[in-house]
């Protein structure tokens, strides 16, 4: 969508690896945490806003993803750092 000039909010991915360590052992990798901490605190200083912040809070999105376009089926969590 960038290639096309079409606007793209800043973001991160975790990868399918990611999830299926998470899933196998019941617990995220011990890499994780730093790196999406390291991810979290590019964002924010990019937008000038804090996750969690009360005044003027960081706000997220969190979506699945999938090999193959499923509109309806996975569920897509809005305004993420209201509280």
């Amino acid at each position: 969508m960038t290639n096309l000039g079409l606007p793209v909010p800043p973001g991160f991915t975790i990868s399918t690896d990611a999830c299926r360590a998470y899933l196998t052992a019941g617990a995220p990798p011990k890499e994780l945490d730093a790196q999406v901490g390291a991810y979290l605190a590019a964002l924010e200083e990019r937008m000038g806003r804090k996750l969690g912040d009360p005044r003027d809070p960081l706000l997220v999105s969190v979506r699945s993803g999938a090999k193959f376009s499923m509109p309806g089926m996975m569920e897509t969590v809005l305004n993420i750092g209201l509280s």
